[in-house]
Order: structure tokens, then C-alpha cells, then sequence
């Protein structure tokens, strides 16, 4: 049974006002994608990496993977027009190589503080149950609004769970839903978790943390510097 990394870094980030990719962006001198790749590379279960890589990037994203010594990397696949197109195309090249029953875990290149422990169990879960996506709980008082301004309804946050990448599934229950969806017509889904509950299925957890955070605006880029900060502090004692 093999277990395959699927990076997803099809998107541009225009959120962060950057002329390249966020996932191709330097934090003390190493690209962000680099970072979420090394911890793929570095655990022992994973077998293999493919990355979703947007279009332009796929030898810059060759060298720094030959440059960084990530030698799990066997695939890279073109973008689509948008999140679900892209990890389309990235499990139907996976289903090529692999078996049905193998396990794949779709993670977004621009978390580059997934950890160990989290892939871990994400590899678990997906096993045990047929997938497995990592969630962290909700913190925060929720509430509902309709114009996006004002709200006279709250939310019990005990019913909610936060998700994250990555998101474990079996090889060929991901491309059936992948099927599934193109034939209802679904074909701009944020998630693989946000699909699967759109066609019908249950989803299962797996343990997220608040340092697995998703870098999508300049501020991230300076929670992430320092959560590095504080990892090299620990190395050191």
C-alpha cells in the first residue's frame, strides 16, 4: 500500500499582492512550497509527491526540488482553471501509477507548517475510514449574517470544526467523486471535503493544529516567520 502526496499549488495568490505565486515566495531564504515539500519528503510513510503546479513555475519548481533534495517528487501536473480543476487533473494522473485502495493526501502548498504528527494521522484516518480530513475546533463565538454587516443569530461552535489540508482519501473513491461531480454539474467546489458532502458522502476527522496555518495574505507571512522563529529556538536547546 503506498500513500501519495498530492501538493496543490495551481492558484496565483492574488490575495497577497505579490507578482509571483505565494507558494513561490522566500521566507528566510527558502520558497514557501519548499517548506511544505521537505515535510512530505522528511516523513516515513509517504512514498511519493506530486504537485499541482501552476502553469510557468513547473521548472522552477523541478530545480528547487533537485536544489532541496526532495526526492520523493515523481509528478508534476498541470494546473486547472480553478481548485477542483486542479486537483482533478492531479488525482487522475495518481490514478495511473497507483492502485484503487492506495491512499492519497491533497494538501495546499501554502501550508508549509503541516506537521509529522498531523500527516501521521491523516494516513490513519483515511485507512480506518475511507478518508480523512484534518480539522481543528472553533474556538471563536459564531455568527450568522445575511448582508455581511450585522447578525441577530448565533452559531453553538461545539457543531463546528474548522478544516484544513491535508485531505486524506483512497485513490479511487477521490476520482469516482471527481466523476460523480463533473456528471452533477459541480465543478467549482472550494475543497475535496466541501465536494464530498455536496455529493452525498460522510466525512471523517483527523487532527489539525493552529500552527497548520494557510498563508493567504502579507499577515500569515508574518505568523508563519514567526512560528519558524520559534521552531528553531526549540532545535537549539
Amino acid at each position: 500500500m503506498s500513500n501519495i502526496a498530492l501538493i496543490i499549488a495551481g492558484g496565483v495568490g492574488a490575495r497577497m499582492g505579490q507578482n509571483i505565486p505565494k507558494q513561490f515566495l522566500s521566507v528566510d531564504e527558502k520558497p514557501v512550497i519548499v517548506y511544505t515539500l521537505e515535510a512530505f519528503q522528511r516523513h516515513p510513510d509517504i512514498d511519493a509527491i506530486a504537485v499541482v503546479c501552476v502553469e510557468g513555475w513547473e521548472q522552477v519548481l523541478q530545480a528547487y526540488a533537485n536544489q532541496f533534495n526532495i526526492t520523493k517528487l515523481k509528478y508534476i501536473i498541470p494546473g486547472g482553471e480553478n481548485g477542483q480543476s486542479s486537483i482533478r487533473n492531479g488525482v487522475y494522473e495518481i490514478e495511473k501509477h497507483f492502485g484503487p485502495d492506495d491512499v492519497v493526501l491533497i494538501h495546499d502548498a501554502i501550508r508549509p507548517m503541516v506537521s509529522e504528527s498531523i500527516i501521521s494521522d491523516c494516513i490513519v484516518q483515511t485507512k480506518r475510514h475511507g478518508c480523512a480530513i484534518a480539522v481543528i475546533p472553533c474556538a471563536e463565538a459564531m455568527v450568522v449574517t445575511n448582508d455581511g454587516e450585522s447578525s441577530n443569530e448565533s452559531f453553538p461552535r461545539d457543531n463546528l470544526k474548522r478544516t484544513q489540508t491535508p485531505q486524506g482519501f483512497k485513490v479511487g473513491k477521490i476520482c469516482d467523486l471527481h466523476r460523480r461531480a463533473l456528471e452533477a454539474g459541480i465543478t467549482n467546489s472550494v475543497a475535496s471535503v466541501t465536494l464530498m458532502i455536496e455529493l452525498g458522502e460522510t466525512v471523517y476527522f483527523s487532527a489539525g493544529s493552529e500552527k497548520n496555518i494557510k498563508l493567504t495574505t502579507p499577515e500569515d507571512i508574518d505568523i508563519f516567520k514567526a512560528l519558524l522563529s520559534v521552531k528553531r529556538a526549540s532545535w537549539l536547546k
